[in-house]
């Protein structure tokens, strides 16, 4: 799940990312089961280890009282932070030690009620974990507003004098540089106070989304009744039986659209609070006010956006060669996910996605292939769906933890990617936990899928390069150029969307329903082009993106896409110098700002340059399916 900053209050941004792949069948587990099974039916081999976090629920208990007392220390230190240098250490290092236990405690509670969200014991966990993280942000606000009351000649001097302090040196010139968006310490206990109910709507959207929305029954291609589910849809849509797509297409759709009026409240509210902080803390715009966390100018969304509107034609042409290959008439949204190329098919059971994925990543050495053994062995990865398990995928952790992954496998080649993509993640927070510090381990988000990507890239250059069948691989060359579509046309898409919303509530604009599937009706007109049949139902398709309750997200998928897509080339033409530089910024965390950070590694994102690169290679993906489909 994307890191939220007024919602996981305090804690550091650990690699906190879902990545929602809507994926269908059972696997390895119960494979003719029709219905999905319950938790307490999949085997232990399949479920990750919390218990590496807390060894019972009682050891939690424990930790929950620990934080609360814990909350009374940082009393003491509360207007004294610029007496002494030794004081200033002090009172950062027992809010890190705090956050640190916190992190724990919300990790587990909230991974425990992602298991089964149906749970009530972890539902309340749950609830008390994100109170707690309240009234330790209201505890420790004051020490921001605190510490910029300091003047910044005595701020130097502490650094200069007191060794211990120079761990938080880069912490110290962050909080400096974002001064004039920081209030009085009065008005951040205000904030801190508001948090828990600024994260309502998206609380209030994951239970309509995870527990309480129910879908139809379909026929599948046998005629055999099937529940359509979030996590069969893209499989029912990558059926070859052109009802079975229609039908599940508006199966899932028309589940929403029973609810549209509340989830459009719902996200109304999550961007009134978007505006509400920007607003309180004195930015032009809620966009702006997210870019700032991590030092991205605003001109990174822009060129984005610009950029893929700059290649647009390359959509077009590859909608028209979809329309062409699937021998239709009209195309429609439910035809966007069905293979092009006919008769081919990839089942990839859980095993062997495990070696695929070690094979395609051996580029980056055998450090770092073992690396994903450990988490293939030990206990990482909950593999399979169950019963109110939350959809899609994601990779998570606290810096005492393993970096989790949660999945819903189905032998897909989706599934074998989306494995290869989260362990690009949790190999991303290994590093950075075991080679910096706690205040500098949690990188931020708009890297954060640097990582996950380039294991996707490098998969993909795998499988290209040893599969010698001319029908696999230009199946394979649907499924990258599918990886453009998905990730950096359609992410921008939603990145344009969020623009657009934001700045019409700024307005003073309310998001109605109708407001809402007009504009994103006309933005899939925009991106899909005119071989596309723009069907009413895809206008709704808003109310079921998770991410839009985490403001102007979406977009580092892009970016973060396009560098990995230029990193990857690198690391495969430059051999080890490319790998050492790859690895060393894995290693950086959050040490750094992420466009540094990224220098570093060997990709300039304050250009438009890398977005131009990666498009141009989805042009020669084109061009290549093109001439083998003809």
């Amino acid at each position: 799940m994307g890191y939220n900053k007024e919602k996981n209050i305090m804690m550091k941004s650990r690699n906190q990312e879902r990545r929602m792949w809507f994926l269908p069948r059972q696997g390895n587990m119960n494979r003719n089961k029709k219905n999905i099974p319950k938790r307490s039916e999949v085997p232990f081999q399949w479920k990750w280890k919390l218990e590496q976090i807390y060894e019972t629920d009682k050891h939690w208990e424990k930790d929950f009282s620990a934080i609360e007392s814990m909350l009374e220390d940082i009393e003491k230190y509360v207007g004294k932070l610029g007496n002494s240098s030794q004081c200033l250490y002090e009172a950062l290092n027992l809010s890190d030690h705090i956050s640190r236990k916190l992190e724990n405690v919300f990790i587990y509670a909230k991974m425990r009620k992602d298991e089964d969200n149906t749970v009530s014991k972890y539902q309340a966990m749950t609830d008390r974990a994100q109170s707690l993280s309240v009234a330790v942000h209201s505890r420790l606000s004051f020490m921001v507003p605190e510490i910029l009351s300091i003047p910044e000649d005595r701020i130097k001097g502490f650094l200069k004098e007191n060794e211990k302090l120079t761990l938080y040196t880069f912490y110290l010139e962050e909080i400096l540089r974002q001064k004039s968006h920081v209030l009085s310490k009065e008005e951040e206990q205000i904030l801190a106070q508001v948090g828990e109910l600024a994260a309502a709507p998206k609380n209030i959207f994951g239970m309509i989304n995870n527990a309480d929305i129910k879908f139809p029954t379909i026929r599948d291609e046998k005629g055999e009744e099937i529940e359509v589910t979030k996590g069969r849809y893209v499989k029912l849509l990558e059926s070859e039986d052109r009802r079975v797509r229609r039908d599940a297409f508006r199966a899932l759709y028309s589940s929403y659209e029973k609810q549209k009026n509340t989830i459009a409240a719902t996200l109304n509210y999550s961007v009134k609070k978007d505006v509400f902080y920007a607003r309180v803390r004195k930015y032009e715009s809620s966009l702006q006010a997210s870019l700032d966390g991590d030092n991205i100018p605003l001109s990174v969304y822009d060129n984005l956006i610009e950029a893929v509107h700059g290649h647009l034609d390359s959509m077009y042409r590859y909608m028209a060669l979809r329309k062409k290959a699937l021998g239709i008439d009209e195309l429609h949204m439910y035809d966007l996910y069905t293979p092009m190329v006919k008769a081919v098919k990839m089942h990839i059971p859980y095993q062997e996605a495990k070696q695929k994925v070690k094979l395609g990543l051996a580029p980056l050495g055998e450090e770092y292939v073992s690396l994903l053994e450990k988490g293939f062995t030990e206990g990482w990865i909950d593999v399979y769906e169950n019963e109110g398990k939350t959809s899609g995928a994601y990779s998570w952790g606290s810096y005492d933890s393993p970096p989790f992954v949660l999945l819903n496998y189905q032998d897909s080649i989706h599934d074998l990617f989306t494995l290869a993509h989260e362990m690009g993640h949790s190999l991303h927070t290994y590093y950075a936990n075991h080679h910096q510090p706690y205040p500098y381990a949690g990188y931020k988000i708009f890297v954060a899928e640097v990582a996950s990507t380039v294991n996707e890239a490098l998969l993909m250059e795998y499988l290209l390069n040893h599969i010698k069948e001319e029908n696999m691989r230009m199946y394979l060359l649907n499924h990258y150029l599918e990886q453009f579509r998905t990730t950096l046309y359609r992410q921008t898409m939603f990145a344009e969307f969020e623009k657009i919303i934001h700045e019409k509530v700024e307005k003073g604009e309310p998001l109605t329903p109708e407001l809402l599937c007009e504009v994103y009706g006309e933005l899939n007109r925009k991106y899909y082009g005119p071989e596309v049949m723009i069907d009413d139902e895809i206008k709704m398709e808003w109310a079921r993106i998770p991410h839009f309750y985490n403001a102007f997200y979406v977009y580092k998928y892009a970016t973060g896409f396009s560098a990995a897509i230029s990193l990857s080339q690198q690391i495969l033409k430059e051999g080890a110098p490319a790998v050492d530089r790859y690895i060393g910024f894995l290693k950086k965390g959050g040490s750094d700002y992420p466009i540094a950070l990224l220098k570093g590694a060997g990709v300039d994102m304050t250009t438009a340059a890398p977005m131009h690169d990666a498009l141009e290679v989805f042009e020669k993906l084109l061009n290549e399916l093109e001439k083998g489909l003809q």
